[in-house]
């Protein structure tokens, strides 16, 4: 791999070469971290209005309630 360091491009060394691929592999994972955790919540609020309209609630119940 190469860098640029003062505008001149030179290689990396190992070790840079090691923290780079970690921290690519990090972002990844934080990635689908996010990803995940925005799916869990859009699933966690769809159950909570079914929930609600398994009480009797209609949609503009919920949605005055909720504002969604």
């Amino acid at each position: 791999m190469k860098k640029y360091v003062n505008g001149v491009l030179t290689d990396m060394t190992a070790e840079e070469i090691t923290v780079r691929e970690t921290e690519e592999a990090q972002a990844i994972i934080d990635r689908q971290a996010k990803i995940d955790k925005e799916t869990e919540t859009e699933n966690k609020k769809a159950s909570g209005k079914q929930k609600l309209k398994d009480l009797g609630l209609d949609d503009d119940e919920i949605k005055a309630l909720i504002g969604a």
